[in-house]
């Protein structure tokens, strides 16, 4: 169902592997310009001008890569033969691949410090390698806030508005009260997918995650603790629906069928909610309130090192990605802007008749600018998911969630150990 994997998955595993060196030999400059990225990447629309705008110095060609993106960019990199000129990186990915910057570009030499300014630095630093060699250009930005089914909410008595939404739920605690008052007022709806969609919005929150700049387990500490116990916590008043994260279509049957009353997640979200359930348009709203002021995906483009004309390449990315074009990949496809001047162009004022009406850039505009630079490590993604897989399994009552901490966070340590945290 989405075009990045669901919440409650968590941050992508680090699925393959880089190997080999950078290639030197490039292939001609007149074989045109190839991109690749993942369905709902990109604007279509913004790439079919950029086509025409570089018309006739190259031919801009683009493929969509379906199923595992990264595992077959992986592949095409490591075959160092015939690369595509522009790759698309999905946030999710971004820190597994750092390791091996060598195999890209770096955007520094190109002209990105000139631009830097225009787009929001924490989301530049996500794709800063530690020898400071830059590898991708932001694409969009995932600043997080609350979608909920307000007819459900009104028909329960509670507020409905987004302003009292925000008002009423502030706090993680007032988002389980709330969920308690909804679900006894209309037992046949539960507030949220599971509880490790809350978890991952809390750990996206964060300064920290699993492994800290040092190269350290922190798994085990209060900050991982302090999200767990509160997703264990819906969990023991049964408001989630214990759908995981890859029963996509029992949650898209959820959404649309009334049975789940909001769904946490970053602005992209929108567009899956959409394609989801078009039967529910004019029923949704977005609240800011306990899950704003988190970056949840987001992704790059990124120029491989063994590919034709880096130069090219960069003006072309940069067209693509200039704050017009990036509101107007809002519009298109709900990629939420990394460049700041777009939050106040029209583009993102429009009403939005799927969410009855409401402006909802203004609430995610807000969310990024309480947003911040969250260090991530290769390792972080595969130990996620494994707290993840261990809340599923409370939620599922294979587990009681004090043993399950336990159990994950030696778990979580002996993946990190594996993968050469200390």
């Amino acid at each position: 169902m989405s075009r990045r994997r669901a919440i409650g998955i968590g941050l992508a595993g680090a699925a393959g592997t880089l190997t080999g060196c950078a290639q030197d030999d490039r292939p001609a400059a007149d074989q045109g310009t190839k991109l690749l990225y993942w369905p709902g990447g990109l604007s279509p629309k913004v790439l079919e001008k950029a086509a025409e705008e570089f018309l006739p110095r190259t031919k801009l060609t683009t493929t969509v890569l379906d199923g595992d993106y990264r595992k077959q960019l992986v592949d095409i990199l490591n075959s160092g033969t015939g690369l595509p000129a522009i790759v698309g990186i999905k946030g999710e990915d971004i820190a597994s691949l750092l390791p091996r910057a060598d195999l890209f570009a770096d955007l520094h030499d190109l002209g990105a410090d000139e631009i830097a300014g225009e787009y929001v630095a924490w989301k530049w630093q996500q794709a800063s390698a530690p020898d400071d060699r830059l590898i991708g250009f932001p694409i969009d930005i995932g600043p997080t806030a609350t979608y909920y089914r307000a007819d459900l909410f009104a028909k329960a008595g509670l507020v409905s508005e987004p302003g009292a939404m925000a008002a009423a739920v502030r706090t993680w605690d007032d988002y389980i009260d709330y969920g308690n008052r909804l679900t006894r007022a209309l037992p046949e709806v539960k507030l949220v997918r599971n509880g490790a969609e809350l978890f991952t919005i809390m750990i996206c929150q964060g300064v920290r995650r699993y492994v800290d700049e040092n190269n350290h387990y922190i798994g085990g500490e209060a900050h991982v603790k302090q999200a767990w116990d509160l997703s264990a916590r819906l969990i023991d008043n049964r408001l989630g629906l214990g759908i995981t994260g890859d029963e996509g279509d029992k949650w898209a049957a959820a959404l649309a069928d009334g049975t789940c009353a909001t769904a946490l997640g970053a602005a992209w979200l929108g567009y899956d909610i959409k394609n989801a359930t078009p039967g529910s348009s004019g029923h949704w709203r977005v609240a800011a309130g306990p899950a704003t002021g988190a970056n949840y995906g987001g992704s790059f483009l990124a120029i491989p090192q063994g590919s034709a004309d880096h130069a090219l390449s960069f003006e072309i990315i940069k067209w693509i990605l200039a704050p017009e074009n990036q509101a107007a990949a809002f519009t298109d496809a709900a990629l939420f802007p990394a460049a700041t001047a777009a939050f106040d162009m029209p583009a993102l004022l429009e009403p939005d008749p799927f969410f009855g009406g409401q402006r909802t850039a203004g609430v995610f505009a807000a969310s990024a600018r309480k947003a911040h630079r969250v260090y991530e490590a290769p390792a972080d993604a595969t130990i996620h998911n494994a707290f993840v897989d261990q809340l599923d399994s409370v939620e599922a009552g294979r587990k009681n969630a004090a043993d399950a901490w336990k159990e994950v966070v030696d778990r979580g340590r002996g993946i990190a150990e594996s993968m050469g945290v200390n």
